[in-house]
C-alpha cells in the first residue's frame, strides 16, 4: 500500500471522535446475550458436541478484550463512569484488571513498535515455528495474569515500569479488588452449581478461547515497522462483519492507533481515509498467520 501520503493532522479527523452511550451500550447488550446465547448451547450440547460449544463460548468470553480495550480510552461510551464500570467488569472473567490495562495500554500507544519502552514487547514476538505454537497456547498470558495479582498482594509493582508511582496505589487497590472479586465468584459458582460447572462454562471456554485471541492479537503489529510511523508500524485487517461486530471494529487497528479518540463506531469511516495511506492492510486473518507460519519456518528450518 501507498505511503507517500502523511496521515492527517489529529485535529482533521475530530469530526469522527463522537463517543455515544446508546451505541456502546447496544453492542453491550448485544455481547452480553451471545455469552448467555453461548452457555445455553454448551448446556444443551449432547456428547462430544460441547467442545465445539465450548469454542464458541470461549471465542465470545475471550473478545470481551474488545470492550475492555475501548473503555480503556474512554471511547466505548460517552459516560466515563460507564466506560469504567463496564471495562471493570469485562475484564473479570480472563482475569484481567481494567486500571493496570489503562496504564498498560497508555505506554503501548506512546511507545509502540519501541522495544526498549513498550510494554507489549517484554514478550517479543515468536521467532520461530515453536515458539510461534507456545505464544498462541496461552500459558505465558496466564502467568503473566497471575504474575500481576501476586505484585499487587505483595504490594510491589516495580516489575512494571510504565506504572507511574502516583498511579502504583490505585492500581494495586484495583488489581486486589478484582483479582478478590474473580476468587469469591468462582466460589460461589462451584458451590451453588457445582465445581464441573466451572470448567464447562469458564474455565475451558477461557483456555480454548484465550488460543484464538493470542491468533488476532499477533497480527497487529508483527512484522510491522519498528519506528513511530503510525502509518507502518501496526496493521489492520479486513475481515468479515462477524468478526468486526465481535472485537468492536478493533481490527481497524492501524486507524485506531493513529486515532485513538476515534470510537468504535466511527472507525470504519477512518478507514475510508486511511486505507491509501497504510503500509499493512491485510486480507483476514487465516491468510495472514499461513503466510506468517510459512515465514518462521523459512527462516528458521527445522
Amino acid at each position: 500500500m501507498s505511503t507517500t501520503l502523511d496521515a492527517p493532522r489529529p485535529r482533521d479527523m475530530m469530526h469522527l471522535a463522537t463517543r455515544s452511550d446508546a451505541r456502546g451500550a447496544a453492542r453491550a447488550v448485544l455481547h452480553l446475550a451471545l455469552i448467555l446465547g453461548s452457555a445455553a448451547l454448551i448446556a444443551v450440547a449432547p456428547g462430544v458436541l460441547v467442545v465445539p460449544a465450548m469454542l464458541l463460548a470461549g471465542i465470545i468470553q475471550a473478545a470481551l478484550f474488545a470492550p475492555f480495550h475501548e473503555t480503556s480510552h474512554y471511547t466505548a461510551f460517552r459516560s466515563r463512569r460507564a466506560n469504567a464500570v463496564v471495562g471493570w467488569i469485562s475484564g473479570l472473567p480472563a482475569l484481567r484488571n481494567w486500571h493496570y490495562y489503562q496504564q498498560f495500554h497508555l505506554a503501548h500507544h506512546k511507545h509502540t513498535q519501541d522495544a526498549e519502552h513498550d510494554p507489549e514487547l517484554m514478550l517479543p514476538p515468536p521467532a520461530t515455528f515453536p515458539a510461534y505454537l507456545a505464544r498462541m497456547a496461552g500459558l505465558a498470558y496466564w502467568r503473566a495474569q497471575v504474575e500481576v495479582w501476586v505484585a499487587a498482594w505483595r504490594g510491589d509493582m516495580r516489575a512494571y515500569p510504565f506504572l507511574h508511582e502516583a498511579t502504583a496505589p490505585r492500581v494495586i487497590a484495583s488489581v486486589r479488588a478484582s483479582s478478590a472479586l474473580t476468587v469469591a465468584l468462582a466460589l460461589a459458582a462451584g458451590l451453588a452449581f457445582g465445581w464441573a460447572a466451572l470448567f464447562w462454562f469458564w474455565i475451558g471456554p477461557q483456555i480454548l478461547g484465550q488460543i484464538v485471541l493470542r491468533l488476532y492479537l499477533l497480527t497487529e503489529h508483527t512484522g510491522c515497522s519498528e519506528d513511530a510511523n503510525g502509518l507502518t508500524n501496526t496493521r489492520t485487517v479486513l475481515t468479515n462483519p462477524v468478526v468486526r461486530l465481535l472485537m468492536w471494529n478493533m481490527p481497524y487497528h492501524a486507524e485506531h492507533h493513529l486515532y485513538p479518540f476515534i470510537p468504535f463506531h466511527r472507525l470504519a469511516e477512518a478507514h475510508g481515509v486511511l486505507k491509501d495511506r497504510l503500509a499493512h492492510v491485510d486480507q483476514g486473518y487465516a491468510a495472514w498467520h499461513r503466510d506468517h507460519i510459512r515465514k518462521l519456518r523459512e527462516t528458521n528450518p527445522a
